[in-house]
């Protein structure tokens, strides 16, 4: 049976306390691309990732050894996330229309560039990354989690608070929209 580190004699937490530590931190890098999509915004995206360890760190006596502390930490940060835009909604926001206006004009035009979009074109083809951009959201996201991420369906469902077979649709109809997006690129004897 496992237990909890709380629950155990102080001498036989710190090994494991090390091995949580250890683990978390080699998850950074994973988490950040992560917040980075769901932000857009690097220095939120910095933000996202701070809040996830501290939640992490503090709950780390209730993270039961022996089960995936990555998707634990991604359930973390999707639900931090998900917090955080129910929170900006709730807030007031004054806002510039003339600024709006510009902002939109650019959306419209394409000529708008996201932090997203900079850091998709340094590492994707611009085919590719222009397939990834036209997914809609909810299956940006599944399909990027399962095949950048490499989470199991059950950890994708659980960061998105969504059934397995829903995860399950959306991978697959993401990954028919971007098949469908970069046929026109195999060559014709394929």
């Amino acid at each position: 049976m496992r237990m909890p580190w709380s629950k155990r004699s102080a001498s036989g937490r710190e090994p494991l306390r090390t091995a949580f530590e250890t683990e978390v931190l080699a998850s950074i890098d994973s988490l950040y691309r992560t917040a980075l999509r769901l932000t857009g915004v690097p220095a939120d995206a910095e933000d996202l990732v701070q809040e996830t360890m501290l939640k992490a760190f503090r709950a780390a006596d209730s993270f039961e050894p022996g089960t995936n502390l990555r998707a634990w930490l991604f359930t973390i940060l999707h639900n931090t996330a998900r917090n955080r835009v129910r929170d900006r909604i709730r807030d007031h926001v004054d806002v510039d229309s003339e600024t709006v206006e510009r902002a939109g004009d650019q959306l419209v035009q394409g000529t708008a560039e996201t932090p997203e979009s900079l850091l998709l074109r340094e590492t994707l083809t611009p085919e590719l990354q222009a397939a990834i951009d036209e997914l809609p959201d909810a299956f940006r996201q599944a399909v990027w989690l399962r095949d950048v991420e490499e989470f199991s369906y059950a950890e994708i469902a659980e960061m998105l608070g969504v059934p397995v077979g829903t995860v399950m649709s959306r991978i697959s109809r993401g990954r028919r929209m971007l098949f469908d997006r970069l046929q026109h690129l195999r060559p014709a004897h394929v």
